[in-house]
């Protein structure tokens, strides 16, 4: 008996839902992987039936079957958190489908609501966990342990320099150009015209008091791909690596291609080799934000200083800074706690504490009343 791998009508469904997803709701292409690997999973639970034939008893089904698989990289259960996502990816699909010709007789909208996890689930999923964030130290170990013999060395170690230094997003970094970095002011342009950013945002990020010795590895790759390989203004600031056919007949590294790359996986392979060379754990490339934040909470003596820090990130608002990157470990936690007795009343911290205090209680008074319709 041959298994069936793919229903046809589904594809097209499938491709509508996407182009619906890129275009209509601006989502990002790693979403749309995300939604497309929670259907191949509902699909694939169900031998690949038509969408036409949901039932809620399918839905629930399919939760009692995650809850039973094992992930392929640790071996264990699922999370908590990847069956709400796949879940909840699933509902937002059928919720769309039961609104489309052809299905709207078919498909109940509150049909999609089996798929939701319990309220305990969901709690265990939702919850903020303390995230694992690599230290400055850390960072800068690594880049000292990093070669520098070959183009592709220097280009690997220069780009974990820049996303420190940046606090850059890894697809930003993948299609920054030369003329984007200017070395004398201290800055990087994010062109949205150019550069992948998030959301499409254009902004200009200054470069971060991380080590002036991070700096120079930045500044080295820059002069060395104008004065000595004579790249020019619209080159890519970190080329892709050029393959050819080597002497074996196959395919080997040949240098550098004059070309950005055309998604972010290079940037977090290196980053993850470059770790791994050092002997350290393995940290993705956006929690450097989540360092550079902390750097900023230790640095930032007013809070006008913690909000160019923030803006510097691109955040239009420093709640973002504190609500997504400010999380404090809990080992800073009780050094805080235990030292707020002790702290002179005109300390420069002390004081910073008592106005993001205000700031934070502020803003919480204006969201009530805004909940309230007040002015």
């Amino acid at each position: 008996m041959i298994m069936t791998k793919h229903n046809a009508e589904n594809e097209r469904v499938k491709r509508h839902y996407f182009a619906f997803l890129k275009e209509a709701k601006q989502r990002s292409e790693g979403a749309i992987d995300a939604t497309a690997k929670a259907l191949n999973r509902f699909e694939t639970y169900t031998r690949f039936k038509s969408f036409k034939t949901f039932r809620p008893e399918q839905a629930v089904g399919f939760k009692g079957h995650l809850a039973k698989q094992l992930s392929v990289r640790t071996e264990e259960p699922l999370s908590k958190a990847t069956a709400y996502s796949t879940l909840a990816a699933l509902k937002a699909f059928f919720q769309w489908l039961s609104r489309e010709s052809g299905f709207k007789k078919r498909l109940n909208y509150s049909d999609a609501d089996y798929f939701s996890l319990s309220l305990k689930d969901t709690a265990i999923a939702r919850a903020k966990k303390e995230e694992r964030v690599p230290t400055l130290e850390q960072i800068r170990h690594v880049l000292a342990a990093m070669p520098t013999e070959s183009d592709i060395d220097k280009r690997n170690r220069a780009l974990l320099a820049f996303v420190v230094m940046t606090g850059a997003r890894v697809d930003a970094a993948a299609s920054t150009c030369l003329k984007h970095v200017n070395l004398e002011e201290g800055k990087v342009f994010e062109d949205a015209a150019k550069v992948r950013t998030k959301f499409s945002k254009t902004f200009v990020t200054y470069f971060y008091p991380v080590g002036s010795d991070v700096h120079a590895i930045l500044s080295e790759w820059v002069m060395f791909l104008k004065t000595e390989r004579l790249w020019g203004q619209d080159d890519p600031l970190f080329p892709s690596t050029r393959m050819a056919i080597g002497a074996s007949g196959h395919f080997e590294v040949a240098g550098l291609d004059r070309k950005c790359w055309s998604n972010s996986t290079p940037v977090r392979k290196i980053v993850r080799e470059a770790f791994e060379a050092a002997g350290l754990p393995y940290f993705n490339p956006h929690s450097f934000r989540k360092t550079l934040t902390l750097l900023g909470e230790r640095l930032c003596r007013t809070p006008e200083e913690f909000k160019a820090w923030s803006q510097n990130m691109a955040h239009e608002s420093v709640m973002t800074t504190f609500s997504s990157y400010g999380q404090v470990s809990e080992r800073r936690q009780a050094e805080i706690i235990r030292s707020l007795g002790r702290a002179p009343e005109g300390d420069d911290e002390t004081v910073l504490a008592r106005k993001i205090a205000q700031v934070l209680s502020r803003h919480k008074a204006g969201f009530a009343h805004s909940v309230k319709g007040e002015p």
